[in-house]
């Protein structure tokens, strides 16, 4: 096993039974943000679905990993995710299918994204969940994105749909022309829909893993 530590992301749909043509709308996303997270280099692997309504990946960076998770929720619109993720070892050479891959990343974020399910963080509800081998990292991280995904389960269609276009075209102007909205409605949309939170999770996250000694 390698001793470079891996980011992994293990990602399932929330509520998948009710959807029609579940794997078909997934499938169709996914091929569309991987071939985006791939050509800026934020991903190692194009994003698979490993059963029907869960998918994997491996981050090129660890400190990009919160990038990715925002990125994910945006783009998966109106697919709600839960997503575990585990830092760690991964065996072998990193290649195609995901699948077949494992270590300890995987491993790692399997728990994460199982402790999502039994609600065994907190009290309340979590979308998002890290393991590691760092205790007090994982706890800090934990709580940060604890508090961010109550924030999240908040936002509405209309506010994903601006914050989307925003990240596309980040200036009020550009955006309020593609949605054919005025610029206070849209930065009304954005403060309303919790975007700035977001951003800076994202920010601090990535500068807590970066300077996390794994």
């Amino acid at each position: 096993m390698s001793s470079r530590t891996y980011g992994v992301l293990i990602a399932d749909v929330m509520e998948s039974r009710i959807r029609k043509d579940l794997r078909g709308l997934l499938g169709k996303k996914l091929a569309a943000i991987s071939q985006g997270h791939l050509h800026r280099k934020l991903i190692q692997l194009p994003y698979s679905v490993t059963a029907g309504d869960e998918f994997q990946t491996v981050a090129r960076d660890v400190a990009a990993v919160p990038a990715i998770i925002r990125d994910l929720r945006v783009a998966l619109r109106p697919l709600s995710l839960r997503i575990g993720v585990g830092f760690g070892g991964v065996s072998g050479r990193i290649q195609a299918p995901v699948n077949r891959l494992g270590g300890e990343a995987f491993q790692f974020a399997r728990q994460a994204i199982e402790d999502i399910k039994a609600g065994n963080l907190y009290k309340f509800t979590v979308l998002t969940a890290f393991v590691s081998r760092h205790e007090q990292f994982d706890k800090t991280i934990n709580l940060i994105y604890g508090l961010h995904d109550t924030l999240v389960l908040k936002i509405t269609a209309r506010q994903w749909e601006t914050i989307s276009a925003f990240i596309e075209k980040p200036t009020l102007e550009q955006t309020a022309r593609q949605l054919k909205l005025d610029d206070s409605t849209v930065s009304r949309n954005l403060k309303r829909g919790y975007h700035w939170q977001l951003s800076e999770t994202v920010k601090t996250t990535g500068s807590l893993i970066q300077s996390t000694c794994f």
